[in-house]
């Protein structure tokens, strides 16, 4: 085989964003309706904060409103909940993102439970998790969303495809597999407990690499022509002193082998903020009753 096809998570991304302003655009003509997403932050972790502002320049670019929420580390749990209620009731805000992780004084779960399951942009929401699963409309995680987005980029219709997803996270594994149940593919969610692992892996069409550990995927996994999906982003110390950004699969023995995959960084990184918008968009036409405009 010559070259693996590189997926170019920036470009699909832009894109999309592209899109979605074009129909944000369309909404205000129509309705007078702008999309607001407010994300909250608490403390000065530094990749959160250079993600948040991402986050906020991206909102901004494709027409919508952003509402940045700066919180101290010490903020009690009290306190954060009670902004949560502000925003579900504000009508102004459509999607709510709580940047994770959290602080060690404040619950996680009863945080993400608290926000509105309409404006759970993150889709993080037990009912949103329960809509996905039953095969209902639910916003469902961005990273998911642009999985399925990159896969259909290569393969276009994923019917009858045989998709592994290493890692069963609730954050990406288990709702990735209900998404491309959804897309008629043949699904095998495995994960560290599998037997055989890398014989799994090797049945897949599609392979989609979530588990959070640097390189594990080498090419031997891969089934010649398989695309292959690399959540993974790990910091690495090269034997120079420096770190640099790695996936899950080893993109050097992988290359070649796969039919197509993407880089890490530049693959499937962009894309999260970039569904994040559509999701704020879905959330704001469903909030008022009104279509998502068709472009």
């Amino acid at each position: 085989m010559g070259e693996s096809t590189l997926i170019d998570g920036k470009a699909i991304a832009a894109q999309l964003r592209a899109e979605v302003a074009v129909r944000v655009a369309k909404l205000k003509a129509d309705h007078g309706l702008v999309p607001g997403l407010a994300v909250v932050l608490l403390g000065e972790d530094a990749a959160s904060q250079v993600y948040v502002r991402n986050k906020a320049k991206q909102t901004l670019e494709a027409g919508m409103a952003s509402f940045d929420h700066r919180l101290d580390a010490e903020t009690s749990e009290a306190t954060l909940l009670g902004l949560i209620e502000k925003l579900n009731a504000d009508a102004g805000v459509h999607g709510i993102l709580v940047q994770l992780p959290l602080p060690g004084q404040i619950d996680t779960a009863r945080v993400l439970n608290a926000i509105d399951p309409a404006k759970d942009v993150d889709g993080f929401h037990p009912m949103n998790v329960g809509r996905l699963a039953a095969g209902e409309d639910a916003l469902s995680p961005c990273t998911p969303r642009g999985c399925i987005i990159l896969a259909k980029h290569v393969r276009g219709d994923l019917t009858g495809l045989e998709a592994v997803v290493i890692g069963r996270s609730n954050i990406v594994g288990k709702p990735l597999a209900q998404l491309l149940l959804r897309e008629n593919a043949t699904v095998t969610v495995a994960h560290s407990k599998t037997r055989d692992l890398p014989g799994v892996a090797r049945r897949a069409d599609l392979l989609f690499a979530a588990v959070g550990r640097p390189q594990l995927v080498t090419g031997d996994w891969i089934k010649p022509g398989a695309t292959v999906i690399d959540v993974g982003i790990n910091r690495i110390d090269t034997a120079e002193g420096k770190t640099k950004l790695v996936g899950d699969v080893d993109f050097a023995s992988a290359q070649g082998i796969a039919g197509a995959i993407t880089p890490v960084p530049g693959g499937v990184g962009p894309m999260t903020i970039a569904c994040l918008l559509a999701n704020t968009l879905d959330a704001a036409c469903a909030i008022n009753g009104v279509e998502t405009p068709e472009i």
